[in-house]
């Protein structure tokens, strides 16, 4: 999430909204192994930061087996301090968890209930922490839930996760590199305070949007994590939540906090990262072989998306990406 400061009020709202390297998390579970997915799922991370000239990276490679019940991944990108993306990290699943996310048989009503029940208790166990702690940070998230054959994802913010999915069930398109072309499909919605909607909600609030765009001339998105001193002025974390079913036409996804979706366009990222890994053209090529062995690395291909979004494309503020492929049998 960027505060970017081309209009800060003083110095001192300046460096309380300071931008905070991305946190990255990855978590399966498996309590059960009666619900099984057809696909698994293969992910790498990758992150620079932006703000002091060094680098800080990185990069994990996890292969979630068909078995496993439910994987889990997320970045929460920090505003004002690192505290409330720890919080969030730490927090936000379990509490999804035991708001009841479905195990054995899939409801979806059920599993869109627990992950909003999930950030409802996040952010008030958070806001009491920050009040006894003293400190405001803020954080947004972007998260996915996979469970069986569904996918969910829920955010707030101005994160992003793009999915690549083929325009054809059997990826016949021919083309002349021999890679068939994916539709970039946005799973999110943006949350700032200058989107008409958003607008609307805060000043029914009682708060104001400056003529930056800000709110309260100061924050730029509108549901965050935390945030406690703009609460009572709209800021909320009810999170938009989306899900879609688990099929042959889908390839990847791409989660990114707003410095990577800064400086790539959605079917820009998709393109770029397919010609990388080299998506199969056929539904028989996936079988006979894995989309990662013919291309780079998950890992190699996320290091390259967000060392192109840094170095090539000059992006200014923290750059955080992570790639899910879905490997289906």
């Amino acid at each position: 999430m960027s505060e970017r400061s081309t209009n800060p009020v003083t110095e001192t709202e300046t460096s309380n909204l300071k931008r905070e390297n991305p946190i990255i998390i990855e978590e399966s579970n498996s309590e059960s192994k009666k619900q099984k997915t057809e696909a698994e799922v293969l992910t790498s991370e990758e992150s620079k930061r932006n703000d002091s000239g060094t680098e800080e990276k990185k990069q994990k490679q996890q292969q979630i087996a068909a078995e496993k019940e439910c994987a889990h991944f997320a970045i929460y990108d920090g505003h004002g301090g690192r505290l409330a993306a720890e919080y969030a990290q730490k927090n936000l699943h379990k509490n999804v968890v035991s708001s009841g996310l479905p195990r054995e048989l899939l409801d979806v009503k059920a599993a869109k209930k627990a992950i909003l029940d999930g950030f409802r208790k996040t952010d008030e166990s958070l806001l009491q922490e920050s009040t006894s702690g003293g400190w405001q940070d803020g954080a947004t998230a972007v998260c996915v839930w996979v469970l069986g054959q569904k996918v969910f994802i829920a955010n707030i913010g101005d994160a992003k996760a793009v999915l690549a999915r083929s325009s054809i069930i059997d990826g016949s398109q021919n083309h002349p590199d021999g890679v068939s072309p994916l539709k970039a499909i946005v799973l999110t919605r943006e949350h700032k305070a200058i989107y008409p909607q958003e607008r609307a909600r805060i000043q029914k609030a009682g708060g104001s949007v400056s003529s930056n765009g800000r709110l309260q001339g100061r924050l730029e998105v509108s549901r965050a994590f935390g945030d406690r001193q703009f609460k009572k002025v709209g800021v909320v974390a009810t999170p938009d939540i989306h899900s879609f079913d688990l099929t042959d036409r889908e390839h990847f996804i791409i989660l990114g906090c707003d410095g990577l979706w800064g400086v790539f366009g959605p079917s820009d990222a998709v393109e770029f990262v397919q010609k990388l890994l080299k998506t199969p053209t056929s539904i028989d090529d996936l079988q006979i072989r894995h989309v990662w062995q013919e291309g780079l690395t998950v890992a190699a291909v996320s290091r390259r998306l967000v060392r192109e979004a840094v170095l090539e494309r000059r992006c200014k503020d923290n750059c955080t990406a992570i790639i899910i492929v879905f490997k289906h049998s």
